[in-house]
């Protein structure tokens, strides 16, 4: 009986190559390739194999941080961009990513410059990775600008790491304490009051106002589905028009807390890719307009437009992005352009707000554990309170 085996071996080129082989056992798969004079690096049978590649299949994201390193290893070992592209392309954990790669091997194969060719791709490669590419083309330091961008990808990816792991906990806390409360209200509260409705008589405030509650709950669950139904429509088609969105992203900016943290995050993301477009060689207008999409809130965005208007006047950036970024920040880059070291003083701008963020994240999670513990708690306590005062009111006029 013979199984279907896959395998990667190396040539004595040096080159990689896949492929499917039936063979009875594993061992003879590895005879095979050695008589083809082919150095097995790994033999598995294709179940497994097939298998082995979902689980370790990465998202989007992730799997062009790694391949920007992988190239950048590369480049700087002085393999050629060819089969830089060739090597990452079979080596991508990413399916999508890996064809992407191919169209741009056979796209550059076909003389376009790299940059154009992952500009045609910007689902995976956006203006920022394009201009930083074309950057690197121009001044013939590709290897540094790959380098460049995986660890501009690197830390952002570690940035959004550290924020979704500080509200796990709290965001798991609060799901399960609403399915207890849901479960309560929905099972438990129902069958007690129907006790009640037999025994008769007068019920505590608090019995009646959660009697009420599990009503709601149990009888109205449908007007909650509708207007679940509704919110879930009418909050995306209202933010789809540009005023409602606008007036929706200046709104959050004056939050307490959050707004001073989106704020601070988008001033980083915006430091940090001006730097970096800065540090390539773009000048200042192009590079303003690239980073201006890294600012999420449309209130930045709005804001980094008036200054590129405003520079092309003859102003100076700090000057240009005062009310737009914080006063912090201004301080910073009016030093970097007047010591001639704007891109050095936008990457401290960003490491100091990346800083305050992870902090202010740190203490909110702190607050907001203990909060939720103690509203949650009187929430039970409410129940059993109500609950209590019930059975004690029946004893009392049973007796």
């Amino acid at each position: 009986m013979t199984v279907r085996f896959r395998y990667r071996a190396a040539t004595p080129e040096g080159q990689v190559v896949e492929g499917i082989v039936q063979a009875p056992s594993r061992q003879n798969v590895l005879e095979e390739l050695r008589r083809q004079r082919l150095y097995p690096l790994a033999v598995d049978e294709a179940a497994v194999a097939a298998a082995t590649r979902v689980r370790r299949r990465l998202r989007r994201r992730a799997a062009l941080t790694l391949w920007s390193r992988n190239a950048a290893t590369l480049l700087g070992a002085g393999v050629p961009l060819d089969r830089v592209l060739a090597f990452t392309a079979a080596h991508a954990e990413h399916q999508g990513l890996a064809e992407v790669v191919r169209h741009v091997r056979r796209a550059v194969q076909s003389g376009q410059s790299l940059a154009d060719a992952l500009a045609q791709h910007p689902r995976y490669f956006d203006p920022l990775f394009v201009a930083m590419v074309a950057a690197g083309e121009s001044s013939g330091a590709l290897e540094v600008v790959f380098e460049r961008l995986s660890e501009h990808l690197e830390e952002g990816a570690e940035l959004r790491s550290q924020v979704a792991a500080a509200l796990l906990y709290p965001a798991v806390m609060g799901v399960v304490a609403c399915v207890g409360l849901l479960v309560l209200l929905g099972f438990v509260i129902p069958r007690f009051a129907a006790i009640l409705s037999d025994v008769g008589g007068g019920l505590p405030l608090s019995t009646r106002l959660l009697v009420g509650a599990s009503a709601l709950v149990t009888k109205g669950w449908w007007a909650w589905l509708l207007l679940g139904g509704a919110t879930a429509y009418a909050v995306p088609s209202a933010l789809a028009r540009p005023e409602n969105r606008r007036r929706w992203h200046a709104a959050r900016l004056g939050w307490p807390v959050v707004g001073d943290l989106e704020l601070k995050y988008s001033t980083a993301k915006f430091a940090r890719t001006l730097g970096l477009l800065l540090k390539s060689g773009l000048p200042i207008v192009p590079a303003l307009n690239i980073a201006r999409a890294s600012a999420t809130n449309l209130i930045l965005q709005e804001g980094i437009d008036r200054a590129v208007a405003a520079l092309s006047d003859g102003s100076t950036l700090a000057s240009a992005l005062a009310g737009t970024v914080p006063p912090l920040a201004l301080q910073m880059i009016a030093v970097g352009e007047e010591s001639g070291r704007l891109e050095e003083l936008c990457f401290r701008v960003a490491d100091t707000y990346d800083g305050e963020v992870r902090r202010t994240l740190r203490t909110a999670v702190a607050l907001i554990e203990p909060a939720l513990i103690l509203f949650f708690g009187a929430l039970v306590g409410f129940v059993a309170l109500a609950m209590l005062q019930a059975i004690y009111g029946i004893n009392l006029k049973a007796f």
